[in-house]
């Protein structure tokens, strides 16, 4: 409720200052068509000689002056109008899904904990359900770190281990990591690499991107995944594409995805669940490895090809 009225207290500051602007710009076109004939009676009779064109340019480029300043101000407060609804939008979906996220598992705890209390659960359904559980358990504590760490992120709060890495083995460490830590099949991850650069990295917080990337991946795709990821070096960067044959992303989405709370509403998944924050966390992790991520898509169903560029270190390699 003190959402909805935060938002027609803004709508209402807008309107009334439309009002006030509008009125502004009438009564000086008023005051100037009033003054232009005072100053025309009053030239022809004082003299003919009267330049009275001097004031009347004056005057009408000061009110010039006046309404693009308006309009610019207007204009910053509209766009700031704009941009603060689409965040509390944002917001507002994010709380939602979070709740959604949050009670999902815990209703499953709820029941499988009033199962196992309630009625006689034979000792292998009793071990079925305490692996179910453990897996909700690691949901929720995923969920939460998450949203601990991203704030810490956000104020500067996390020291990042720097150390020193051989590109093509920090990150082949990093996907076989992976690999273990999502459970993926044989096969469906390849690697490859032909950089020969060192970088500077905190290796707990790439394993984190690389989790996040493949994990999107896997989730993204309809078909049996297919996810490489290569390293190669260019010039003073190091660049790791991590491609895959999922659902792809539309052009409109591919600079969007990366922002807070962000989602695609796909029909084509519409079973996967997420918060909006797992591509966030990963582009604020690169930006403080002073790196930069970016994502290209031919388009529905084509696939999508994940770019991270690292700096590579000098007189290194």
């Amino acid at each position: 409720m003190k959402r909805t009225n935060s938002h027609l207290y803004i709508i209402i500051a807008f309107v009334i200052a439309q009002i006030a602007w509008l009125g502004l710009l009438a009564l000086w076109i008023y005051w100037y068509v009033t003054n232009y004939i005072v100053f025309e009676q009053v030239g022809e009779k004082l003299s003919p000689l009267i330049d009275i064109q001097t004031p009347n340019v004056f005057v009408f480029t000061a009110g010039i002056i006046l309404i693009v300043g308006i309009a610019v101000v207007m204009f910053i407060f509209f766009r700031n109008l704009s941009v603060q609804y689409k965040l509390t939008n944002l917001y507002d979906n994010f709380i939602a899904t979070v709740t959604h996220e949050l009670k999902s598992p815990l209703s499953s705890l709820r029941l499988f904990l009033e199962t196992m209390a309630y009625k006689n659960v034979s000792e292998e359904k009793r071990k079925d359900f305490l692996s179910l559980m453990m897996k909700d358990v690691k949901r929720l504590d995923n969920l939460i770190n998450t949203i601990l760490e991203i704030s810490k992120l956000e104020q500067k709060k996390i020291v990042h281990d720097r150390r020193e890495y051989k590109a093509g083995i920090l990150f082949e460490e990093l996907v076989n990591e992976s690999i273990l830590n999502l459970s993926v099949p044989e096969g469906v991850v390849s690697y490859e690499c032909s950089s020969v650069s060192y970088c500077s990295a905190d290796k707990k917080a790439l394993q984190i991107v690389i989790d996040n990337l493949i994990s999107n991946a896997l989730k993204y795709s309809k078909e049996a995944p297919t996810i490489n990821v290569s390293v190669k070096d260019n010039r003073k960067k190091i660049i790791i594409d991590i491609s895959d044959n999922g659902i792809g992303i539309p052009q409109q989405y591919q600079k969007k995805i990366f922002n807070k709370f962000f989602r695609i509403d796909s029909v084509n998944m519409p079973n996967v669940k997420g918060t909006g924050l797992g591509l966030y966390w990963t582009k604020e992790i690169i930006k403080q490895h002073k790196g930069s991520i970016s994502v290209h898509s031919n388009g529905l169903n084509k696939g999508s090809t994940f770019r991270i560029e690292l700096p590579a270190l000098k007189n290194k390699g």
